[in-house]
This record gives C-alpha cells, structure tokens and sequence, in this order.
C-alpha cells in the first residue's frame, strides 16, 4: 500500500490533499517521493516562515528536547518566559496566553474580551463581539461562530451566539452594530487571509477605532496568519499605528512547530487569573524554544527584505496578461486571474512550483528567508501558468 492508499484509508477525509508527497525539505525546496524539487511559495500555510531545515530553529529545538520535552503549566520554564519577554517587548503587550493553535488563541482572545466586559459591568450582558464579514478566525465552533462567512454557518450548528458582522469596506457599519447590539469588542484581521487576501482600508480601521473609544469596546487583532514578519512588520497592526487590546498570533511564530499566543494590552492584562482558562500543552518548552529562535531573527533588514520581494512580486504580476488584480502585504499576497486558480496551481506543481489559493485566487506565502533568485523562477513559472 503507498502512502496515498495508506492516507485515504485511514486518515480523516478532511482535506483535498494535491498529489505530491514531500519527503524532505532545504531551504525554500522541497522533495518529494521521486527527488524531484520544488520551489515553496506556501511556505505550510505561512507556518515554516524561514523554510526548511532551518539549523538555528533546529539546535534551539534539538538543545530543550534534550533537557525537557514537556512539563505542565504548573510549573516554570525558561523558554515560555523567555518567548513571552520577547513578544511583550517587540509590541507593548503586557501579558501572554500560550496555546497550541490560532484557533485556540482565538477562543482565549473572546473568552477574555467577554470576562473584561463581565468584569466592568458585573454580568454577561455585554458580550456581544462584531467581526467582520469575510474574516476567518478558526475550525472550532465558536471561532466559526466568530467567521463572517455563512458557508461556515451550517452542518455543525448549534453554533456559539454573540457575533455580528460588519461589512469590512464600511465602518458605518461597525458604528450601527455597536449603537444597535451591547458589545464587548471589534475583532478583525488586517489582512483577510482566507477571504481572499483582501487589506483593510485605512480609513476602515481608523472608523472602527473610532468606534471602540465610543463605545469604549476593546479591539482584537487576528494575527494568526498576518504576523511574525509576515506583512512586512513583526504584526501587521504596526502598518496601521494602533495597538490593540488583545491579540493573537500562531503559525510562524512556531517554525513549523504547533504553538499559539494571546496577548493582552493595558486594559486587559490582568483579565485572566488563576482557573479562568488553560492548555495542556500550550507553552510547551520545545515549541517556545522554537519561537525564541524565530522572533529573534524577525529583524529589520529581514522586513526590508521582505518588502523588497513583496515589490517585485507585485510589480511582476500587476497587469500580467490573465491577472485581474495583485493585492494584500508584505509576502502575503492574492493573485486573482482570468485561469481557474486550480488548473494554475496544477500546472505549476507539474512545474516544480507550490502555490496555495484562497476563494478563487492564488495566494502566496513564500519563506520570509526566500532567495530572491529563487523566488524569480519561481514567479516566473508562476506568471507563464498564469497566462496560458
């Protein structure tokens, strides 16, 4: 039995696997079964921010597995410290929540905003959290109760009340829903991610922000796939000169490896005590170890980089015959064409090149670290699928 008959019979057919089998990996290439490479430009969905066989992240993971793989939340451990002293410092946050997943730093984060507003007003009336149509916030059901996209509003209902959603071009009506509902807080990704790499306006997130001091609601920023570097700032909320009450963050803090963040401001560091919320493994000392590794490399010069390929990405394709629009940030980048995003991403995988897709375009999300010579043939064979 080979590794797909292996795979379809016993594993959850939860995902539309593409026909590669990655067996290895070395920088921004991956192998697959029969040697052949490939150029990642999805990065295992912004996770593996500096690529494959990273030697730093691996000593710094090998050096804590071999002192202690795991010890539960009762006890101290240097790496969450050291991890949670970094994110602090890098973005005036006060204080942080490990978890294993961006989901489940999002349910800390709604969990928090809602005992912030039990706390102010001594019940649970003000609980009420807006979102944003078109956002995506997590698989569990009360991240999906959070997602501002009804096709995830079925099959697994009941869901978790308490959410509406704005409409994400029109801070009018953030305004309306927070006259109309007794909320808690604004929840939003700067960048929508799964909604097809659409950027908030400016003049959006400056409205909602007006909207929060009104109604003195908090704000919650999504940073599970914007941030670490990502969008050309450690969190894309620095693109946008606001700081934000709560924020989350996942995916390439970790490497590769599973780890989740919330991270509470001022007005919300000591929200959460003793009993009010846990995870086994969150903080798990190898998974920090790896992050530490990572956050202390996500520099200046590499988010100079990282808009320096963002450019040439953007200025390469823009216009392209068979591409309608370029838009999103940093290395986070939607391509939506005129070809079916699927038959492009066939062909550039029978070409050597991976590519991810979000609703009906191609979405990029490169290694941080990618070089740049490869990330040219890798557009290039990209743009030539693209204008078939």
């Amino acid at each position: 039995m080979d590794i797909k008959e292996l795979d379809n019979k016993y594993i959850a057919a939860t995902y539309a696997r593409f026909p590669v089998e990655i067996v290895r990996g070395e920088g921004s290439l991956v192998y697959d079964e029969n040697d052949k490479s490939y150029i990642d430009l999805g990065s295992g969905i912004a996770a593996n921010i500096f690529g494959y066989n990273d030697e730093i992240w691996i000593n710094a993971v090998t050096e804590q597995l071999h002192k202690v793989q795991h010890t539960s939340n009762l006890f101290y451990s240097i790496p969450g410290a050291e991890l949670a002293r970094l994110l602090c410092e890098k973005t005036g946050m006060k204080k942080v929540f490990f978890a294993n997943s961006g989901a489940e730093a999002n349910e800390c984060a709604i969990k928090a905003a809602r005992r912030w507003a039990f706390q102010k007003y001594g019940d649970e009336s003000h609980s009420t959290i807006i979102t944003l149509k078109n956002s995506f916030h997590g698989r569990t059901i009360t991240t999906l109760a959070a997602t501002g996209q009804d096709k995830y509003h079925t099959e697994f209902g009941p869901f978790t009340p308490g959410f509406v959603y704005a409409d994400a071009s029109d801070a009018s009506d953030v305004a309306r829903l927070a006259e109309e509902n007794k909320c808690c807080a604004i929840m939003m990704e700067m960048v929508q991610g799964e909604g097809g790499v659409v950027p908030l306006d400016r003049a959006f997130v400056s409205g909602a922000i007006e909207t929060a001091k009104k109604h003195d609601l908090l704000i919650v920023v999504d940073e599970i796939q914007t941030g670490n570097g990502r969008t050309g700032k450690l969190y894309s909320w620095q693109n946008f000169g606001f700081t934000p009450d709560i924020m989350t963050t996942a995916k390439g803090l970790g490497g590769g490896l599973p780890i989740g963040a919330c991270l509470f401001g001022e007005r919300t560091e000591n929200v959460m005590t003793p009993g009010s919320h846990g995870s086994t493994f969150g903080g798990n000392p190898v998974c920090c170890a790896g992050a530490v590794s990572i956050l202390k490399r996500v520099d200046s010069d590499l988010m100079e980089s990282v808009m320096e390929k963002s450019k040439y990405i953007t200025e390469e394709l823009t216009g392209a015959p068979g591409v309608i629009s370029v838009a999103g940030m940093g290395l986070m980048l939607g391509i939506e064409t005129v070809r079916p995003a699927g038959e492009i991403v066939s062909g550039c995988i029978e070409r050597g090149v991976l590519v991810l897709t979000a609703k009906n375009k191609i979405r990029l999300l490169p290694p941080l670290n990618i070089p740049f010579e490869l990330l040219k043939q890798g557009i290039r064979i990209l743009k030539e699928e693209i204008c078939k």
